[in-house]
This record gives C-alpha cells, structure tokens and sequence, in this order.
C-alpha cells in the first residue's frame, strides 16, 4: 500500500542543464518539494514552482548537508505529507548516485516512487569533449568505474587487474584524487604506458577543461594542469579520436535557455 504523495528520482544529466530529459524537467516544474544534491545547476533548481520547497543536501569530500539516513527520511516525511517531491541528482540517479539505497527506503516506507534516468557523465562529459566512449573500430566496451569506494565495505569490488588487461575503454568517476594510485595500478596490470587517456573537469559547462596525456603521464599533467573536481578520467584508444572529432569552434548555448528553465 502506498501513501501519502509522490517521490520522482530525477537525474538532471551531466552539468549542462540543457541536457535533463524532457520528463525530468516536468517533473522539477510540478515540484511542492525539490531535494537536490551540490552538482545540480541553478538554473534547474530555479525552474521549480515559486511556492515550492528548496531542500540542498549536496555532500563534497568530508562535508555533507545532510547524512545519507536523514536524507531518506525527509523524502519520506515530505511524502507522507501529501508532497510531490522531486530529488534532484546530479547525472543518473543509479550511476554512483546512491540512488538505489533511496528507492529502497522509499519502497520500504509505502512511498510511490518513479525513476526518471538522466544522462549519465560516464557517457555526456566524455561525448562533450570529443571523445567516444566506444568505437566499432577501436573499442567494443566500457567499463565505469568509481574511483572512491565506500570506505564502510569490508571488501573492495574493483579489480584493477582485469581492467588492465580488458581491451575496452574504462572510465573513472570521482577518482581525481586517487588519479596517481590508478594509473600505477593499471599500468602494473598490464595496461600499455603510452595508453591515451585524459582527465575531464566541469564536462559540458562553461569552463569544461579537458587533459590529454599517456597513461603513464596522466597525473602529472592534470596535477599540472590544476583540474579540479567535478572532474572524471577516460582511459583508452578512443581518447586518441579527440582530435579529429572536437568541433572546430563552440556551439553557443539556446538564447531562450533561461525562459525554457522557467517555471510554467
């Protein structure tokens, strides 16, 4: 039995809030109560009705506004007071969005919920900077991969050996910090040094910053280049596709974004 109202798990994609689904953005306008995490843009969090509730819960490396079980329990009070409410994640809410954990408390709880997938940064910021994540000629597969365990597990699940030695393309959210451990890690296991890959900072926004470099000098070169997190990393043959594929010039942004955010 369900009660109450509703709770709509939305992705708003990869930065660009151009890119949230069509579905996701009705959802944001018919909010009473908008849940929404640190990488989720202004202008989306702008294009919630004006009577409705703003909740930030973002959460950055040894910060939070709020814990993962307070989370889960404000959406389901907030349902349970007869609220359609929007949690807003930043990408998909099922890539490394803990999104899986807040639809289970809901279910638990009788709550009605829906998942309205977004585009994933794993696959956005990595076609935004001119780099496919596969190719028929060059790479077959992809493997996503966090580069931040749950630091509570008894066991860690990558197994940085077998990406080494796959021929597919891996790439690695939140890992800008374990960027040096990785690339050692992947080159022990067998990966070629001169492997291309890069590190993405700010994927699809304004200030998108992309390094290139070979595996072995990937590292440094972001460490040099001072990239900063939101950043991911792309590890593979298709990095070297960059150049041939990154549009000669900028494709400016709609001039009616601002009034296509609006609130209905």
């Amino acid at each position: 039995m369900t009660i109450g109202g509703r709770v709509s798990l939305v992705g708003a994609g990869p930065g660009d809030p151009e890119l949230i689904t069509v579905r996701g953005l009705d959802r944001v306008r018919s909010a009473d109560v908008l849940v929404y995490d640190r990488l989720v843009s202004q202008e989306l969090v702008d294009a919630a009705p004006m009577h409705a509730e703003r909740v930030y819960v973002g959460k950055s490396a040894g910060c939070a506004a709020l814990n993962q079980r307070a989370i889960e329990e404000l959406l389901i009070d907030r349902a349970r007071s007869g609220h359609q409410v929007v949690r807003l994640k930043g990408g998909d809410p099922f890539v490394f969005g803990r999104g899986g954990e807040e639809v289970a408390a809901l279910v638990a709880a009788g709550i009605a919920v829906e998942v309205v997938p977004g585009v994933t940064s794993a696959v956005g910021v990595t076609a935004s900077a001119g780099i496919p994540v596969t190719h028929r000629r060059v790479s077959s597969s992809v493997t996503i991969v966090t580069g931040h365990e749950d630091p509570d597990k008894n066991r860690f699940d990558i197994d940085w050996d077998w990406l080494a030695a796959s021929r597919g393309t891996v790439v690695i959210l939140m890992g800008l910090r374990q960027l040096p451990t990785i690339c050692a890690r992947l080159i022990a296991g067998g990966r070629s040094p001169e492997t291309p890959a890069a590190g993405i900072a700010n994927g699809t926004l304004p200030g998108e910053r992309v390094v290139t470099a070979p595996l072995s000098e990937l590292a440094d070169a972001v460490s040099a280049a001072e990239l900063e997190a939101p950043a991911l990393v792309v590890v593979g043959e298709v990095v070297a596709l960059r150049e041939r594929l990154t549009p000669a010039q900028d494709v400016e942004p709609l001039p009616a974004l601002l009034s296509w955010l609006a609130p209905a």
